[in-house]
């Protein structure tokens, strides 16, 4: 379907509301067919997670439950990350009626490197985030008390520093997108840093999940990074955009 059959597309109300419940229902759907793919070999991945990040700490299950619960949190998490290109798209196609045929064509371009970030941000949490925090959480308990972690608890702790890291890095992408829209530029990015910093800063304590000021640093610091290199980015590519918007 092109452009212009799209911006032509009208239709009332309780049509609106009848496709957003059938893409909800898709992605719904996409979620937990994943989800259930996921569950019986979650059992080896959290192994496999418990041994990469706490040598020689056996986690305990504080209920009969507490493992099968740490196994559905894992599939259904995994089944929204694995799943989010259908998620974006079925989120996309609902609302693409109403966007103008330039946006529509800029979120498309996005999609690849928006994963590709999301990829280099989880990996960034594996090698050097997540080994630091739990050793230095581990040496804190380990000065005053005897370490015995929950199943639960933990895996959710890991998942977390995981998805933030993912949703960290794809701050090129959203100022970017924002650029491209007009709302922000370089020159303004660069002139509010400082503020922008602060704000990460106040952003990491928040989003830390056990409140360690290395987490909370190790937070921020990626976030500043990425944010100065999107300045960069940003400022090559307002001289194309203009010198596109010449020549149209």
């Amino acid at each position: 379907m092109t452009d212009e059959s799209w911006d032509q597309k009208e239709m009332p109300f309780t049509e609106h509301l009848r496709e957003l419940r059938t893409r909800l229902l898709t992605a719904i759907a996409t979620v937990g067919g994943i989800a259930v793919l996921l569950f019986w070999p979650s059992q080896f991945i959290i192994k496999w997670m418990v041994d990469t990040y706490f040598h020689g700490i056996t986690l305990h299950a504080f209920g009969p439950a507490d493992v099968i619960f740490a196994e559905f949190k894992f599939s259904l998490i995994g089944g929204i990350v694995v799943g989010l290109p259908m998620l974006f798209y079925q989120g996309w196609m609902f609302v693409v009626p109403a966007v103008a045929p330039r946006t529509r064509r800029m979120v498309y371009s996005f999609i690849a490197p928006s994963l590709l970030l999301a990829c280099m941000g989880i990996a960034f949490a594996h090698f050097l985030v997540i080994p630091r925090v739990v050793a230095a959480l581990v040496n804190i308990t380990d000065a005053v008390a005897t370490p015995t972690f929950g199943i639960g608890q933990t895996i959710g702790f890991l998942l977390i520093l995981l998805a933030l890291f993912a949703l960290i890095f794809q701050t090129p992408v959203v100022l970017v997108g924002l650029a491209r829209l007009g709302i922000v530029n370089a020159a303004g990015l660069a002139r509010y840093r400082r503020h922008s910093l602060f704000g990460m800063v106040i952003a990491a304590g928040i989003a830390a999940p056990d409140g360690n000021p290395l987490t909370m640093a190790l937070l921020a610091a990626p976030m500043y990074v990425l944010y100065e290199i999107s300045i960069w980015i940003v400022l090559v590519l307002e001289k194309s955009w203009r010198a596109a918007e010449q020549t149209a």
